[in-house]
């Protein structure tokens, strides 16, 4: 079986490191744990960190934090579904919402469980995915302010998912505005203004963040390091926590091109091979995972000697060359993967989760 590691004193170190930053500018910041798809095994490790508010966008995880630790503050992070209302509110503590009917029937869920549950409304700031449009913002918070059980604690937005928009001082500027703006017009503290996400980090570095930001949400930086502003990684952090290991279940030395009619594999591609690989031959290995898992392109061999040959439902074949370091039926291939390789890996229940 292929397997995936955490590496927990890289991932303690991440979030002292993030932990630190953002209580040097008074930010209070939530963990976005849907990378890790519910698994409790790693969601204990972030519970032993001692966070305690988490963000997720799948009910099933929150109702997987919760169970694991009832105290922790817990947000979801995409406007909830009508029909997922009750479980919303019965395992997100905070949810994140753009469509009045929605927060009615929220109001009204949370008068049945006897709840007042606490919602931030996310403004369209230029990305085009969620968001009330900037003209509505105001009479939309009127609306929903006198909504029963209802408690709106902050304004948000989010950037880069979509289209890639990045966040810059401009735009957290007016979102701040409107904070004031909706404060100053129904007599209500806002207390968050959740403007932050992995992406927004590097403003901090260059004093572009304005001071109205108070609240993050952070996931690919504390898993994997990355300033996904600058498409890098962040210095002082690590970005191997994750490391998939795959079995070699076949190793035979043979030919570099197909021989037959050509048609298209199971993915619809066709293939086309340089003439001057005609005759030559080269050592194949066949790994224990497929497309079922995750997609080659969001994996790199830890060996630079290692290249994709070609990907299957279930199985991964790797040209290994004339196999210099002499690999065996057997021996594990060790990769790195990106946040969308560690996403699909995570949500594979055909791969075994280990601590390291």
């Amino acid at each position: 079986m292929a397997f995936i590691t955490l590496e927990r004193q890289k991932l303690k170190e991440n979030y002292l490191y993030l932990d630190e930053l953002f209580r040097k500018e008074g930010i209070q910041w939530a963990v976005v744990s849907k990378l890790l798809c519910g698994n409790q095994l790693y969601l204990q490790e972030l519970l032993n960190l001692g966070i305690k508010q988490f963000c997720d966008s799948r009910v099933s995880n929150l109702r997987a934090i919760k169970k694991l630790f009832p105290a922790a503050e817990t947000i979801y992070i995409k406007p909830p579904p009508a029909r997922s209302i009750a479980e919303v509110v019965k395992y997100a503590d905070i949810s994140f919402n753009t469509e009045y009917k929605t927060i009615k029937l929220i109001s009204d869920e949370a008068l049945k469980q006897q709840k007042v549950h606490k919602v931030i409304i996310m403004i369209e700031m230029g990305e085009l995915r969620e968001g009330v449009m900037r003209d509505d913002f105001i009479d939309f918070y009127e609306k929903v302010f006198m909504l029963p059980n209802i408690n709106v604690v902050g304004i948000g937005t989010n950037l880069n998912c979509l289209y890639g928009v990045l966040p810059n001082h401009d735009k957290l500027i007016q979102l701040s505005l409107y904070k004031q703006l909706v404060e100053a017009r129904f007599n209500r503290q806002i207390p968050y203004v959740s403007g932050g996400s992995s992406v927004s980090i590097p403003l901090i570095y260059e004093k572009l963040l304005p001071k109205g930001i108070n609240h993050f949400r952070v996931g690919e930086t504390l898993f994997l390091g990355t300033d996904v502003y600058h498409d890098s990684v962040m210095p002082g952090m690590h970005n191997d926590i994750f490391r998939l290991y795959t079995e070699i279940i076949e190793l035979i030395q043979k030919p570099i091109q197909p021989n037959g009619e050509m048609g298209t594999n199971v993915e619809g591609h066709s293939y086309e091979f340089n003439s001057d690989d005609s005759g030559k031959s080269s050592f194949r290995a066949i790994l224990d995972l497929g497309l079922l898992d995750v997609e080659n392109e969001h994996l790199t061999p830890v060996d630079p000697g290692i290249s994709f040959a070609g990907t299957s439902s279930d199985m991964i074949v790797v040209d290994l060359g004339k196999n210099e370091r002499k690999y065996k039926t057997g021996d594990l291939i060790e990769f790195r993967m990106d946040y969308m390789g560690v996403l699909r890996i995570m949500n594979s229940r055909y791969i075994g989760k280990q601590i390291r």
